[in-house]
């Protein structure tokens, strides 16, 4: 046993000043002193050994040990001084080099225009609400006065995912969940992601962005509307910015009317942008049906209201002159660092 002892000494020696690494240390010790390492299996031979023996050989074993454990910590510190030597030298870094800027991003022509409505409305003691970008056709088209068969569907055509479900055409199926839960006074914008099945083009997109105004209170009038809508286009295209309604027909308002607004580039001259009228069509609205009101739970004897959509792409557009929506969308960087 002796002879076996002094043998893994010398073994454990070679194997100690041959390690490259602290891991590679921490194995040869769990092979040498571990639970189940050689050390380990030569005590366990003890009990064959006779009574005299025993304790001359458990001496023997503990100064082997000893003597594992002061080579193991003297090639540790070195192993650890050559591998911090290493990372400091490869980690090193020349404090006379210039900084390397990190290019920091921007907020994208549609949030900006977004969150200035949003501060518009809010200005004039709106909430914002939202609603499910995925809708039943009732909130969507039934709830709205658009019965199935009804010829202003086709105009929505859009993506379904059921018969009876399918991606909003509009954000106005918010106002419809609002109503249901809230009684008057209602005061909320609903901004969104709303789908349709157009082609691409300079003017349109299957999928856009829409913002749903909609106020019910007792002695609500088209004067309501004007108001809110001018003060609205003021604050968001200038002071001498001027409104026009021209008579329009959608199936959730009566009376209805497509908004305009002069034209933001010639004043009201007439130019390209506005193709020589001096009016630019902004959005639609109108007087909530009674239908509608009454379909939300709200009594349309005691209540009134008026509603509005407008896409925010056309906003942005004007906001910015910018002819093409679909720059908005290619993420051209050359674009978009322009704002």
């Amino acid at each position: 046993m002796k002879d076996q002892l002094n043998a893994l000494l010398g073994d454990a020696q070679a194997t100690i000043a041959q390690a490259q690494s602290t891991a590679a240390l921490e194995q040869t010790r769990i092979a040498f002193l571990g639970k189940k390492g050689k050390l380990t299996a030569i005590l366990k031979r003890m009990g064959s050994l006779s009574p005299e023996e025993r304790p001359i050989m458990g001496a023997l074993a503990n100064e082997t040990r000893s003597q594992l454990d002061a080579l193991l910590e003297a090639r540790g510190r070195t192993l650890k001084a050559e591998e911090t030597a290493r990372r400091l030298a490869d980690e090193t870094i020349d404090v006379t080099m210039p900084g390397r800027t990190k290019s920091l991003g921007h907020k994208h022509p549609f949030s900006i225009v977004l969150e200035e409505l949003e501060e518009i409305f809010l200005g004039m003691g709106f909430s914002v609400a939202t609603g499910p970008e995925v809708e039943w056709d009732y909130y969507n088209f039934e709830a709205l006065n658009l019965p199935q068969g009804h010829p202003a569907r086709d105009t929505q055509d859009t993506f379904y995912i059921t018969e009876r479900m399918l991606l909003r055409t509009q954000t106005s199926p918010v106002q419809m969940r609002v109503m249901e839960r809230q009684q008057p006074p209602i005061r909320i914008i609903a901004p969104g992601r709303v789908y349709r099945s157009d082609a691409v083009d300079a003017t349109h997109s299957p999928l856009f962005h829409q913002i749903e105004g909609l106020v019910v209170d007792q002695g609500i009038t088209m004067g309501d509307l004007k108001g809110t809508l001018e003060h609205f286009a003021k604050r968001l295209y200038g002071e001498e910015t001027r409104t026009r309604l021209r008579p329009h027909h959608f199936p959730f308002t009566e009376p209805s009317c497509e908004v305009d607004l002069s034209c933001f580039r010639c004043g009201g001259k007439g130019c390209p942008m506005c193709k020589g009228e001096g009016w630019i069509e902004v959005l639609g609205a109108g007087m909530v049906h009674p239908k509608v009101l009454r379909t939300g739970g709200i009594d349309p004897e005691k209540y009134s209201g008026f509603a509005f959509g407008v896409g925010l792409e056309r906003l942005t557009m004007f906001r910015f002159q910018v002819d093409d929506m679909r720059l908005f969308y290619v993420n051209d960087m050359r674009f978009l660092r322009q704002f």
